[in-house]
């Protein structure tokens, strides 16, 4: 395998030759297939804590969900940063750069894990009150952030390697990593819950061994690659000037991410005042969703990628030509999955639970952000683009706009006259399609200043 990968990371390093379809499929597939898996393997959690533990359990587990992605998705943005700037040297063939870049992002990576960790730890009581969970549910909840929390490290670690590869148009190694991380994840979700009779411990422990594994073995490849992104240990330490171009570019992204973290805080908390059938019903219903959304953010990616390359190359009227390809593969992807998933609500979502209560509400959230989805297209992958073109901040203060300042509204105000379950859903559709619409506006203005002609 070892040979295999270095052979992978050579011919694929330049993304600004060959063929577009080609090269722009292999790099959004395995990484919207890590995504799922990802998903699927974090749905074990939900799955297995519904099916062998308690409802109080499986309630607690989804409840930590956006405060997680909070604090994940702001550092992930960061390595979009490394990602961007990586890939732009590498098009610029300025390769002692693209190296610098690979051990600041490392070292970010380790700092940036360790302070969650110990910062999650700390306040894990306090965001569980803060999101107002039921006290039956607020013990499991506090069990299972400490231990999340535990693993940040290595969490980090993993999505800074897994950036680095991305620059160099490696997808496939991280689908590797995290798949063998997943099926220990699994193996031992139902050994900890089922033989040992642990409950949210259980599949929290879990969880942080898989990434354990994942981010080790990232580690080890990089370590045997050769060539621009080869990781040697002692050339792992921040370049300021290289932090502070990735810092640009990955804090907006961050905070974008961070936004809608933020802004599903705030519906989590909404969510969690109908009570635990509903807590229970938009745990399970998110893992449906986000299979057609993890396509949707694979594609933004390699525009981000294969953008912040062609730019370093100069290469602009390709460039174009790979945003408007891979957008309409972006959409076509999405239409297909939406109607299939469509098909499959009901019975995928029995995986999670037989409550026929929980189950019909979830079919209602998966029905109202399914046909929403295609405003996500426009709104991610022109994020997208607009990162890979070094302009972080618009879309950042456009989602602080569009997404948040929509969902929170709302919450604090008709959600207070109407407390019910579908005006609270249709928030997410309505949200993305205002920020969608801005932030095509602010792209197709400035797209001749940001892609001139050659």
């Amino acid at each position: 395998m070892n040979n295999k990968i270095k052979t992978e990371v050579k011919k694929e390093t330049d993304l600004t030759q060959g063929s577009i379809l080609d090269k722009v499929l292999m790099f959004a597939i395995p990484l919207a297939l890590t995504s799922m898996l990802q998903q699927l393997f974090n749905a074990t959690d939900v799955a297995v804590v519904g099916k062998f533990a308690s409802k109080e359990a499986m309630a607690a587990v989804g409840s930590n969900a956006p405060i997680v992605s909070l604090m994940v998705n702001f550092f992930v943005g960061l390595s979009v940063g490394a990602n961007v700037i990586i890939a732009r040297n590498i098009g610029a063939k300025n390769f002692e750069k693209a190296k610098s870049a690979v051990g600041t992002a490392m070292a970010l990576a380790l700092i940036s894990g360790v302070t969650v960790a110990a910062l999650g730890n700390l306040i894990a009581g306090p965001i569980v009150d803060l999101l107002g969970v039921p006290a039956e549910v607020r013990a499991y909840s506090i069990l299972y952030l400490r231990i999340y929390f535990a693993g940040m490290p290595f969490i980090m670690l993993y999505n800074f390697e897994a950036a680095i590869f991305r620059s160099a148009g490696n997808t496939r190694t991280p689908l590797i990593c995290l798949f063998t991380g997943g099926v220990l994840n699994v193996g031992a979700n139902l050994f900890f819950v089922i033989v040992l009779g642990m409950d949210v411990d259980g599949v929290a422990i879990a969880t942080v061994l898989a990434n354990v594994v994942s981010s080790m073995m990232l580690l080890y490849f990089l370590r045997r690659v050769e060539g621009v992104i080869h990781v040697d240990l002692r050339a792992i330490k921040i370049d300021r000037q290289i932090l502070i171009s990735i810092a640009k570019i990955g804090l907006p992204a961050g905070l974008q991410g961070a936004v809608f973290s933020l802004s599903n805080l705030c519906m989590q908390s909404a969510i969690n005042s109908l009570g635990a059938d509903y807590m229970a019903a938009s745990s399970a219903a998110y893992n449906i969703e986000m299979a057609v959304y993890f396509f949707i953010n694979a594609f933004g990616q390699a525009l981000t990628t294969f953008v912040g390359q062609h730019c370093g190359a100069g290469k602009y009227d390709r460039c174009r030509t790979v945003i408007r390809r891979t957008m309409l593969m972006s959409w076509a992807f999405t239409v297909g999955l939406c109607i299939l998933m469509l098909i499959l609500a009901r019975p995928a979502l029995s995986l999670f639970t037989d409550d026929a209560t929980v189950l019909d509400i979830a079919v209602t959230r998966v029905k109202i952000l399914l046909y929403g989805e295609t405003f996500n297209v426009i709104m991610d992958n022109l994020s997208g683009v607009m990162r890979g073109l070094g302009k972080s901040f618009a879309p950042a203060l456009i989602s602080v706009i569009g997404v948040c300042g929509v969902r929170i509204t709302w919450v604090f105000t008709g959600f207070k006259i109407y407390h019910s379950w579908v005006p609270l859903m249709l928030l997410f559709p309505i949200s993305w399609a205002i920020t969608a619409a801005i932030i095509a506006i602010i792209y197709f203005k400035d797209r001749k200043t940001l892609l001139p002609t050659e």
